[in-house]
Parts: structure tokens; C-alpha cells; sequence
């Protein structure tokens, strides 16, 4: 703030963060080129100086999106420094809190429902960046003393994305609701084996 005027965020990143509040909240289908730069406080001329099409807007997105997931996996070796089970167990916290905080689900997965074309340009950076989540976890899984670290990693992103689907159809009392339990009960199995 400089003598009493609020500096306003430059305009791609206004852009930027008013696409990805929109195409959380109402999908990518759902929200205009219009709307975002309405909302953004500017103009098309803007936004195409900025992003090539939507396309692009929604690829920075996505990138967005997983920057954001980085640093909540920072933030787990952080808290749990060298402790690597702990930070699982972190995780599974992580995903139930966020499960309850926000019923719409994944950007990415809600992404790759809606982008049914498969030459769409944002289907590979959505892969790419599933992928690389995915190797986190597994190497996490690993890290943390699990023989089979792939198939846990696998059976606890399939356990989430299951229960983000069933929040957003059946709600919170659902099954979701016994996600923290079964994850942890799927942790004990497989450091039992």
C-alpha cells in the first residue's frame, strides 16, 4: 500500500488467479474468456497478451494447481523432518482435511473429465502432473519402509479420488467420511506384510 492506494496484483496474475478460483468453482466449460477477464478487472486485448488462447490459461492453470501440491509436500518434510512414515501419515491427514474443506474435488481430475478430447493440449500437462504425484507418494511409500511402496501408493490415490467422488455426490456423512480410517488401516496392512 502506497499513500493510502491498495497496489492491485499485476494483470496475469489476477488473470491468473480469478481462471483458476472460476474453473474451480464452476468448471472449465462452465466460465468464458468474458467472465475471467470481467472478474480479473481487464480485458481480452489483456488476457491474449498474456496466455495465446484458453487453452493456454488453463495449461498455467493446471501448473498453477501443482505448485500449490509441491509445496504441501514441502511443508510434510518440513513438519516431519527425515521421518517419512510420519509424513504419510501426514499425507492422509492432508488429503481428509482437504476432502472436507472443499467439495469440488481435484482440479486436475474434475480437468481431465471435462477435457474429453484426448488431443486437447492440457491433457498431457494433466498426465504429466498426475504422474509426478503419483511418484511422489510411491517414493514416500518407499521411503517410508513399504515393500510393496507402488501398490500402496496406487490403492491410497485410488482410495482418494473414490472419496472425493463420493463427497461430491453424497456429501460429507458418506462414505468419505472414513477415509482418514481406511487409509490408515491400508498403511498397518501393508507395513505388516
Amino acid at each position: 500500500m502506497a499513500d493510502g492506494v491498495v497496489e492491485r496484483s499485476r494483470p496475469r496474475d489476477r488473470i491468473l488467479e480469478t481462471a483458476q478460483d472460476m474453473f474451480h468453482k464452476h468448471g472449465i466449460k462452465g466460465v468464458g474468456v468474458d467472465a475471467i477477464t470481467e472478474a480479473a478487472g481487464t480485458n481480452k486485448m489483456t488476457l491474449y497478451r498474456h496466455f495465446e488462447s484458453k487453452d493456454e490459461l488453463i495449461i498455467e492453470c493446471l501448473r498453477a494447481t501443482a505448485a500449490k501440491a509441491s509445496r504441501i509436500w514441502d511443508d510434510f518434510e518440513a513438519r516431519h523432518p527425515g521421518d517419512k512414515l510420519a509424513q504419510l501419515h501426514a499425507w492422509v491427514h492432508k488429503a481428509s482435511e482437504m476432502l472436507s474443506a472443499d467439495s469440488r474435488g481435484c482440479d486436475m481430475a474434475n480437468a481431465a473429465v471435462e477435457l474429453s478430447e484426448s488431443d486437447h493440449p492440457a491433457r498431457r500437462v494433466i498426465k504429466e502432473l498426475k504422474e509426478a504425484q503419483r511418484e511422489k507418494l510411491v517414493a514416500l511409500c518407499r521411503d517410508a519402509g513399504i515393500g510393496q511402496a507402488e501398490l500402496l501408493a496406487d490403492t491410497l490415490s485410488l482410495l482418494l479420488e473414490g472419496a472425493r467422488v463420493s463427497m461430491q455426490s453424497v456429501g460429507a456423512e458418506g462414505p468419505s467420511a472414513q477415509f482418514v480410517r481406511m487409509a490408515e488401516s491400508l498403511i498397518a496392512s501393508f507395513r505388516a506384510r
